[in-house]
This record gives structure tokens, sequence and C-alpha cells, in this order.
């Protein structure tokens, strides 16, 4: 399989590797975002994966780069019926919807390092393998924490280094024969946690899953099913995938509940004058 296949997601998602591991991260995702609530949520490339399937909020986006390895194969000729309008800054969400969005999903084309998004007007961030694409992932998890709201929530999928899955790939790469799409080397958890952090997020929960080896062939990977079980007890930390869910802190915000009105509370020396009592009149 040549390197401009392996890295195909549409042909990789159907091989069985690719189905076993979408899976995967569409159960997490079923279960994670369907108690997420606000207004606006985005998921960030990745379109055969539908991450907001479960989510109720009004507004939701798809956006793709068409620089990306996830989004390129999709990528619609400039002033096809099926080409995306442009989309104005904010959450002003008006454009065409391509032809492989979830049903009722809106669809924006931009840069990805650069959203089109005001600051703090988004209330849910999908990153399906977008790290893995980015040219920069330090920008755009930047780009992330400007446009989610105080509160917001970020969730990352992403393909661990650290499993037998990464030295599959780290093998693959250095003799032209990678095992999964990605465009750039492959990132640990750790370091994903550590660079959230410095962007003052905190970190809500962490899933590793995909714990058989990196067979191409589906018997194969039938007979490792045991493996799901084993290394969720045994070795968590090395499943080929890792979902982190993280929320945007605020330093110095603090939500509050109703106002409860005070009683006007007298100057500090002062003192109610007292009462003139007439006296009662002698009988």
């Amino acid at each position: 399989m040549s390197n401009s296949t392996i890295i195909d997601w549409p042909t990789w998602t159907e091989s069985p590797a690719g189905r076993y591991v979408l899976d995967w991260e569409q159960a997490q995702l079923d279960s994670v975002v369907s108690n997420i609530f606000g207004y606006h949520a985005l998921q960030l490339g990745l379109p055969r994966l539908d991450a907001l399937r479960e989510n109720r909020m009004p507004c939701r986006a798809l956006v793709l780069d068409a620089a990306s390895g996830a989004s390129a194969p999709y990528t619609c000729p400039p002033g096809s019926p099926d080409s995306p309008q442009p989309f104005a800054p904010g959450l002003g969400l008006a454009g065409a919807q391509a032809p492989y969005a979830p049903a009722g999903r809106t669809t924006l084309w931009c840069d990805l390092l650069d959203l089109p998004f005001e600051a703090q007007s988004v209330d849910l961030l999908v990153m399906p393998h977008t790290l893995e694409f980015t040219r920069d992932p330090h920008r755009l998890l930047r780009e992330a924490e400007r446009v989610l709201v105080p509160e917001g929530q970020l969730v990352i999928l992403g393909f661990n280094s650290l499993s037998l899955w990464g030295a599959r790939q780290a093998f693959g790469k250095m003799t032209g024969r990678p095992f999964v799409p990605a465009a750039h080397d492959l990132i640990a958890f750790t370091r994903i946690k550590d660079w959230i952090k410095l962007l003052g997020f905190e970190l809500e929960r962490g899933r590793f899953g995909c714990y058989r080896p990196p067979l191409a062939r589906e018997n194969w990977l039938e007979r490792f099913a045991f493996m799901e079980a084993a290394g969720d007890r045994w070795w968590a930390i090395f499943g080929a995938a890792y979902m982190v869910t993280a929320v945007k802190r605020v330093r110095g915000m603090r939500l509050v509940g109703r106002i409860k009105a005070k009683k006007p509370v007298l100057a500090p020396g002062l003192a109610p004058a007292a009462t003139h009592q007439t006296p009662n009149p002698r009988v």
C-alpha cells in the first residue's frame, strides 16, 4: 500500500483497522457529547466521523481545512454547486451543505489555524485527529482556547504514540509504509496533557482504547478481541487511540448562583433614635 493511499482517510476508514478505530471513537464521543450543553458546537476535520450526532446544541457545524490530509479528498472546486459560501466572522453560519456532511449540519471551509469565529463564542469544540495533520498543533490549540467560552469543553482524539500502533507507525514511516493516516508524528497523551494545561485547560477525562495489535486483516483482529478487556485493565495507557476531554478555566472567574438581596446595615457608631413615649396620665 503506498504512502498516498495509507494517509487517505476515506480509504483507510473503510479498511478493517480503520473501522475498528472509528467504531471505538464514535462510541466514546456519543457518550461524552450527549451530556454537554450550550448553543454552539464545532467539529474540526474528519467528516467520516460524526462527532456531534448525539449532541443537542441547536447550532452544530463541521469545519474543514483544504490543506488538511483528513479533509483534502473532499475539496469542492470553487464556484461548484456544492462549494460552501463564505462565512461571516462570529457564528453567523450560512453556507451550502457539502454532500458528505451529516444531515442538518452546516459545513465551513477555512484555515483551521485562523478560525473565523469571535473570541469566547463556542461551547464545544471536537478535534478528531486534527492535531496530527496540522502544521502547527500549538497554534491550533491556542485558537481553540480563544474561541471557547469560559467553562467551554474541548475534546481531542488521536493515535497514541506510546502503543504497538505507534511503534508500527514509527517503523513504517522509516520504510515508507506508514500504518495509520497522519501527516506528522503521532502525539503522546502525556504531551497533549501538558499542552492543554499550559493554556489554562483543566483535564476532565482521559480514555484509552483499541488494544488489539496493529493488524490489517479483519480475521486477525477478531482473534485478538480478548485483548480489549485485558488491555483496559493491565496496560491502559498503551491503547492505540485516546480521547481527552478538557474544560477551559478562566483565572479569577467564579460561577455564582442567584444573588441574594442583603438588608441595609447601619453605619458604625450610629444607633436608632429612641422613640419618645408619652407618660401615662395619672388618674
